[in-house]
């Protein structure tokens, strides 16, 4: 039976199903897709508002004690574009699909999600949960210190995912040697690096995660007097900091002395000091450090009590200075969102197509070079990713 010419429908859909295959990270998070990003009439700009669950205050006895609902949201800006382009000639597209695949597609759809899964794999410096191990090898223990986390936060028991780089997966083989996989199980499979389920984690592994570059920072303190931390619902998102010396770099994971977290919904103080993150690179000195999440001290969204409001608070920074250190994270899939938007088709072009899997949006276009008999063709993805809920994902810091 004679090849017949592969339609720009068939490329882009076995593309597309390449490229999921490749994307183990941004495949356990929560992936939007939104056709409203590129509708005709209708557009809505490059930015989608997530919005967040609405927490309230208890009341405590008879009395009416009304309070306003105040919904809060996240922009997610859908602005990136990545792609791969390639040449085409006529006995190319006479392939059967699954050689076109093996030869021309794969190696393409391969670099491509590398480069897509490396750029989301960036939240992790959004995250302040951390289970500090640095310089030890990963062990199974630590996996669970970061599930308690999890649990503290109030994260579902579903959709949790542990996606660990290679060196921690090589650590914990002899931790996880007890995994079954039941026949389900193994048929899931579909997914490059799933490993199998085990303590309510799908465990992953991936190449891609980075090592956390560590800064010089050290002997920092924050003012912790109620003139700067006022006991209030509203947000401090800065610290003022003295008798420092170093750079903090983005990402970096710190506790106060004093500053307990609460539990998310009693809001009763517990024996744990809250986690901040550095959210913009600090060159060091006396000055004001962005931080995340926002100390909160009261209301409906209080996150911390401050034991001992009347002094300076020691910023102690986990990890050693200038010392990287692996990444690895657990997380529950609603930590992040991925999501990708219909991009405009063009007119007036050999063939052209668009398609959607699982949540994933990519665009062929190919045209015709009579000079050369090569077609010329292009994939394009336009996405964007957010740390949505940052409380809901775990960095393990090992090695």
């Amino acid at each position: 039976m004679p090849n017949s010419l592969l339609s720009a429908t068939t490329v882009t859909r076995e593309a597309l199903r390449v490229l999921h295959q490749k994307l183990n990270f941004v495949g356990s998070i929560t992936r939007d897709y939104d056709e409203s990003f590129a509708r005709q009439g209708a557009k809505i700009g490059d930015t989608l508002k997530v919005r967040l669950p609405n927490q309230y205050v208890v009341r405590s006895g008879p009395t009416l004690a009304a309070q306003d609902t105040s919904e809060s949201s996240v922009d997610l800006k859908v602005a990136t574009q990545k792609g791969v382009d390639l040449n085409f000639t006529s006995v190319d597209l006479t392939m059967t699909l699954d050689d076109f695949s093996d030869r021309i597609l794969e190696p393409a759809m391969s670099v491509l999600a590398a480069n897509i899964e490396s750029d989301a794999m960036t939240m992790y410096a959004d995250v302040f949960n951390q289970v500090n191990n640095h310089g030890q090898a990963a062990t199974f223990a630590r996996v669970l210190q970061g599930r308690k986390m999890l649990v503290d936060n109030l994260a579902p028991l579903a959709g949790r995912t542990a996606n660990l780089n290679t060196q921690d997966n090589v650590d914990l083989v002899d931790g996880l040697k007890g995994l079954f996989n039941d026949r389900d199980a193994i048929s899931a499979q579909y997914r490059e690096g799933y490993m199998g389920r085990t303590a309510g984690f799908d465990f992953m592994e991936n190449t891609l995660w980075p090592s956390h570059g560590r800064g010089t920072g050290a002997g920092y303190t924050a003012n912790t007097l109620p003139a700067a931390l006022p006991v209030s619902a509203t947000p401090v998102s800065v610290l003022n900091v003295t008798a420092g010396t170093g750079t903090l770099a983005r990402g970096e994971v710190f506790t106060l002395a004093g500053v307990y977290r609460v539990h998310p919904e009693t809001k009763a103080m517990t024996s744990q000091l809250q986690q901040f993150v550095v959210t913009q690179a600090f060159a060091g000195g006396a000055g004001a450090v962005s931080i995340a999440p926002a100390i909160i001290l009261a209301g409906a969204m209080q996150n911390v009590v401050v034991a001992s409001p009347n002094g300076a608070a020691a910023l102690n920074i986990a990890g050693a200075a200038s010392t990287p250190h692996g990444i690895s994270m657990a997380y529950h899939k609603s930590a992040f969102a991925f999501a990708t938007a219909d991009m405009i088709m063009p007119r007036g072009v050999d063939f052209a197509a668009r398609e959607v899997f699982d949540g994933v949006s990519m665009r062929i276009v190919r045209q015709y070079d009579i000079n050369n008999d090569k077609f010329p063709c292009r994939l394009d993805v336009l996405y964007g990713f957010k740390t949505v809920r940052p409380q809901m994902a775990v960095r393990l810091a090992n090695n």
